[in-house]
């Protein structure tokens, strides 16, 4: 990871912080090395990271990273108090769509938090320039399905969440979705 890769991982972070409650057990899907979890350190033990980039398991006295693809790879847990998803859900095929909000929705608690982040259609351009003057990696840049910022409303609608809020941040090109699970 390039500096401006960290800078912008870091400021998906920081959207969804206020949302996070001191000993949230939280599932991070796409945590990649766990920097969520390095920067919300009042976070409920058994917090869990998956990602399918990591070699190994790690397991700390604070949270629990995987290597897998969620849902599929989940063991069976208790449901979480929330659930984050920074710029990852790009990278699921379209396929994967209903298989990914019903995960959500199982490993959810009621009442629960969903917290996604998902950059607008014009960034896939723009990283595609920083990437070839080397300003940043732009991880998995190639997975980008083509993503409609749109689709994050059907995709996670009724019967098992309620959009509360959506913004956009980083300038307009990153949006970030707040959903509650009913």
């Amino acid at each position: 990871m390039k500096p401006a890769d960290r800078i912008l991982q870091q400021w998906r972070i920081d959207e969804i912080l206020p949302y996070l409650k001191p000993n949230d057990r939280v599932l991070d899907i796409g945590s990649a090395q766990g920097a969520l979890f390095a920067r919300a350190p009042w976070l409920a033990p058994n917090s869990v990271g998956i990602d399918p980039t990591l070699a190994v398991k790690v397991e700390t006295s604070r949270y629990i990273l995987m290597p897998g693809f969620f849902p599929q790879d989940m063991p069976q847990v208790k449901p979480f108090d929330a659930i984050v998803i920074l710029a990852v859900l790009e990278h699921f095929p379209q396929a994967q769509y209903t298989v990914v909000a019903e995960g959500c929705a199982r490993f959810l608690v009621r009442g629960g938090l969903l917290l996604i982040t998902v950059p607008s259609p014009f960034v896939d351009t723009m990283l595609k320039w920083l990437k070839a003057f080397r300003v940043l990696d732009g991880m998995s840049l190639e997975e980008h399905h083509e993503y409609n910022v749109e689709q994050t409303l059907r995709i996670f609608a009724n019967p098992s969440f309620e959009l509360r809020q959506r913004k956009t941040f980083q300038f307009g090109l990153n949006n970030l979705f707040v959903f509650r699970r009913l």
